[in-house]
């Protein structure tokens, strides 16, 4: 213990203090401790083809497991890295972040992001680095996320493995029309992975919608957070709606059952990007 933690511990003058102490010191010294870590925030971009996902999982290589173990080579074995949230198997991010703690401030940034990018295989890659507050969090803090999937509408090799072919152009204006509809709803089981952990299904769409772009049918979509498999639900299911399948109110009535049965079936993983993630302006140091 140096001289620093030795100075955290009071002075008892009696047993009953002793004790009251004693209770809180866990959670306190955690504090003491934090207070003294430098918190990261780190932006960085995959290539999910080769990846079972973001998060670290028993027997599958994942984008979390190794950028931790290749990190841990600089800052010791109990380093951990929190991102802003998970990506399913084969899918892409363009802007992921994440946060992690050091004893100690990093000196110069850019010699740091060089470091990492030689130590990352060819399909990762980071872009930023930046100091934040220590009570800062890359996945509780964000204010939004903002998804893109691509269909390609021709056959085109460069992009099979960043696309799902589509072999003509479905009905982009009833397209639009059930993204509009999505602004109506909150609860948004229909479009979640089943037998999940989290509390609430409830999402607050901030931006949806459609576009042709050269060879290209690209789908957009910002919320304040995502349930598991949301988008390539949704992007399955609208896919229904500009093929006639379905008509639009047939889409609402899939969100309204909270029935994940009821949806189409989730477009395929290599078409879909993480684009951005947003935070306060003031999580900066």
């Amino acid at each position: 213990m140096n001289k620093a933690e030795q100075a955290f511990l009071p002075k008892h003058k009696s047993t009953i203090n002793f004790l009251n102490f004693a209770a809180d010191f866990p959670t306190d010294y955690q504090k003491f401790l934090s207070s003294r870590m430098h918190r990261y925030f780190l932006h960085f971009s995959y290539d999910g083809g080769a990846y079972h996902g973001w998060q670290i999982q028993p027997n599958n290589v994942t984008v979390q497991e190794l950028m931790t173990e290749r990190m841990s080579r600089l800052f010791g074995p109990d380093f951990s890295l929190t991102g802003a949230g998970r990506t399913d198997a084969g899918v892409h991010a363009s802007q992921m972040v994440a946060h992690f703690d050091v004893a100690q401030p990093i000196a110069d940034v850019k010699a740091m992001l060089d470091k990492l990018n030689s130590l990352f295989p060819a399909d990762i890659s980071v872009s930023d680095l930046y100091e934040v507050r220590s009570d800062a969090h890359a996945r509780f803090d964000a204010v939004s996320r903002r998804y893109q999937y691509h269909f390609c509408l021709k056959k085109n090799p460069y992009k099979r493995q960043y696309s799902a072919r589509l072999y003509s152009c479905p009905d982009v204006e009833a397209m639009n029309q059930a993204a509009a509809a999505l602004f109506d709803y909150i609860d948004f089981t229909s479009f979640s992975k089943l037998h999940t952990d989290v509390k609430t299904n409830n999402c607050r769409i901030m931006e949806a919608h459609w576009q042709v772009q050269d060879d290209e049918l690209i789908f957009t979509i910002k919320a304040d957070r995502f349930l598991r498999n949301m988008v390539r639900a949704i992007v399955g299911t609208m896919l229904e709606v500009g093929r006639h399948k379905i008509s639009l109110d047939d889409f609402r009535r899939i969100i309204e059952s909270k029935d994940r049965c009821a949806a189409g079936t989730s477009a395929p993983p290599q078409g879909l990007f993480l684009t951005e993630v947003e935070y306060p302006e003031n999580i900066k140091i």
